[in-house]
């Protein structure tokens, strides 16, 4: 099929921009990527993605000679279309980054988000509603709205407050918490979002596609007043419902998902044993998105943790999924620093690089978290900078970085008894009638024990600059019967980033008790989605009926 045209993109080396690719690619265009400053003059259509900090990306823009080539081809009348820290670049500073500029193209400052009374990064599906009338001319880009339930994916801890002054740019508004922050700009020959539309499912894709197909606007064309802004303003944020896989290699050697109790992925027979194959990862993780899965995480076990860094099975399972699934995509296992078998040393940073590049939104640490952790508090709270969570959180940004915590119960008689710990009392008293517990933290898959808890983890790797908490429960995987509120309660109260509940659901309702109790933002399960003993679809429907805003079943294009 031939392309229905060609769209420049800016990729200034932070982040995943394949799935902007295949996104682009999906809806019939072709990518030309840019390599100099003249490619940026040449371009008949523009895309300007960002990801990471606002200051690492105006430095990128100015070293390489992209910024005064950028302001010279929006003046050109010609389509530019802005991304998350695309988008900020536009406005004039950023409190992210003190006293490095903007392109000034856009009279506002980017802010912070207040973290007292929400987590930080505001990270998820949210509203975004428009206060510009749409022309009927099909020359402007549009949101293309299929009514008020339409979420786009949004991440990040840092936004444009919306006031009346900029109307004039205003597109759209969104609300989260107590603030009323600029989702989109759009005006005249430029289109720009603070949301992800690659990451939008398909409400994102039609954005994307509204700006592909939109002329240049001549600017003695103006836009229409806007309408009265309607209020009061409402922040719309679902609860997330993650699906999760893990992938490893079966005796065949076949890459598949697997399941099983208490981390054991193998099912036992008078024939022996093998491991449980619940499916094709690429496959599976397309059915999910179809089925309405708000993000999905890949767990990579036990496998591939010492293959050469080009040869990761993973990536080829990135790629290929990011080719028809556009939420975002976690990868875990395995972040760390690597040995090519030549003795090269690749660091974890180029480590999740690789991943980046190959499709993924955010990677997950685990053993390493935990390790970086007990360093960050031998030291005193120092922050080295050397810790993989600094270094690619620096570089890709917070919400770029998940850590996975694995962590296991360890019965007490009083918080005496364990005075180097964060005890708590739990409702569910030990084999000794114990009243209290702390919960320990693992390594190695949940092989090995560490006189370190989760309190001390979480709060540790917060401050190294992790965006999000993925807490799973040892003593919950495989049963069934919920997830541990004590644990994801504590641990909610602990952070001010975003949680996710992980480890125990049987049922729908334990999605509903699990957001109702602990407030977390997001609740992942694996097993019950593959033997599709819990339909992902019901889990919303029930959610919805219980007065949780969620993201729904999106149609096709």
């Amino acid at each position: 099929m031939p392309s229905l045209g060609t769209v420049s993109l800016l990729d200034y080396g932070a982040g995943n921009v394949r799935s902007l690719i295949n996104a682009v690619e999906k809806l019939g265009w072709s990518v030309k990527k840019v390599e100099s400053p003249d490619d940026i003059l040449k371009a008949e259509k523009l895309l300007f993605p960002g990801v990471g900090a606002f200051g690492y990306g105006m430095q990128r823009l100015r070293s390489q000679g992209y910024d005064k080539a950028l302001l010279e081809y929006i003046k050109s009348d010609r389509p530019f279309m802005g991304i998350c820290v695309g988008m900020q670049c536009l406005f004039s500073d950023s409190e992210e980054s003190p006293g490095v500029p903007g392109l000034a193209v856009i009279p506002a400052s980017v802010r912070k988000f207040d973290s007292k009374t929400k987590s930080v990064p505001h990270m998820g599906w949210n509203a975004a509603t428009s206060i510009q009338a749409d022309p009927p001319e099909a020359a402007i880009a549009t949101l293309n709205h299929d009514g008020p339930s339409t979420r786009y994916y949004f991440v990040h801890s840092y936004a444009v407050p919306y006031t009346k002054d900029l109307d004039d740019w205003v597109y759209s508004t969104t609300t989260y918490g107590n603030e009323t922050f600029v989702s989109s700009v759009r005006r005249k020959n430029i289109f720009a979002t603070q949301f992800h539309p690659e990451k939008s499912g398909y409400a994102g894709l039609k954005a994307l596609l509204s700006f592909l197909t939109h002329d240049a606007v001549s600017h003695s064309q103006s836009i229409p007043a806007p309408p009265p802004t309607v209020g009061p303003f409402r922040d719309m944020l679902t609860r997330r419902v993650i699906a999760c896989l893990d992938v490893r290699t079966n005796d065949e050697g076949d890459l598949v998902v697997t399941k099983g109790d208490q981390y054991d992925v193998r099912e036992r027979s008078e024939d022996g044993s093998k491991v449980r194959n619940l499916g094709k990862p690429v496959e599976l993780a397309k059915r999910y998105f179809e089925d309405g899965a708000d993000e999905i995480t890949f767990l990579n076990i036990t496998s591939f943790r010492d293959a050469p860094l080009k040869d990761l099975p993973m990536l080829e399972v990135l790629k290929r999924t990011s080719e028809t699934v556009f939420v975002p995509l976690t990868i875990g296992g395995g972040i760390r620093d690597l040995k090519e078998p030549d003795g090269t040393v690749v660091s974890a940073l180029d480590v999740a690089g690789e991943y980046f590049r190959s499709g993924a939104d955010k990677v997950s640490i685990g053993s390493d978290a935990v390790y970086a952790a007990e360093q960050y508090f031998a030291s005193g709270k120092k922050l080295t900078g050397e810790t993989a969570i600094e270094q690619i959180a620096t570089v890709y940004g917070n919400q770029a970085v998940v850590i996975s915590v694995d962590p296991r119960r360890v019965y007490v008689d009083s918080p005496e008894s364990a005075p180097a710990h964060h005890v708590i009392p739990t409702a569910f008293p030990g084999p000794n009638g114990e009243k209290f517990c702390w919960y320990q933290c693992t390594v190695k898959g949940g092989r090995e024990g560490r006189d370190f808890d989760v309190y001390q983890l979480v709060t540790a790797c917060e401050a190294l600059g992790a965006g999000e908490i993925l807490l799973n429960c040892m003593d919950k995987d495989g049963t069934n019967s919920g997830y541990d509120l004590e644990l994801v309660s504590d641990v909610r109260a602990a952070v001010r980033i975003p949680v996710i509940a992980s480890s125990g659901a049987g049922k729908v309702e334990h999605f509903s008790t699990v957001f109702k109790e602990t407030n977390v933002e997001a609740a992942l399960a694996a097993g019950i989605f593959h033997r599709k003993e819990v339909p992902l679809q019901s889990v919303k429907d029930h959610l919805l009926k219980s007065g949780f805003e969620v993201r729904g079943v999106e149609q096709p294009l």
